[in-house]
């Protein structure tokens, strides 16, 4: 049923624990994982328009870096990965990347911020609502 598994990443301290979910289920079913980071291009809003290289250059280092740390964990466990970071909306980019590739199953965290929740709304509950395939979620307590 899960032949390819999406585990979108942020490399925050809770991102370890939903990674460990996803590998176990892409580990028991024999599955490809897909592990994405996307680069919150709203930060760059508030830069001065000669700190958004040097700020885009940072956030796409850390998004390469969680997938990179994701990717090797499930290696560690046999789990076959293919890696991708995106630049845009969080959501729109993970619902985007599982319509566009053979993705059955998202699992995410759902650790967001009490400011990210009450001004644009939880990353994971706008992915549950629009994903084209079903989402596991994480919560921060697991």
């Amino acid at each position: 049923m899960y032949e390819t598994i999406l585990l979108p990443t942020d490399g925050s301290d809770h991102a370890a624990t939903v990674a460990a979910h996803a590998i176990d289920v892409a580990a028991t079913r024999d599955a490809t994982l897909h592990v994405l980071s996307v680069v919150d291009d709203r930060a760059f809003l508030v830069l001065d328009d000669n700190r958004v290289e040097q700020v885009r250059d940072d956030l796409e280092a850390t998004a390469r870096e969680a997938v990179d740390e994701a990717a090797t964990r499930a290696a560690d466990r046999g789990v076959e990965t293919t890696t991708a970071v995106d630049t845009g909306n969080p959501a729109e980019c993970i619902v985007d990347y599982a319509a566009s590739e053979p993705v059955d199953l998202i699992v995410m965290g759902t650790s967001g911020d009490e400011y990210e929740r009450n001004v644009v709304g939880s990353v994971s509950q706008r992915v549950v609502r629009e994903a084209p395939v079903p989402v596991t979620t994480v919560g921060p307590d697991v």
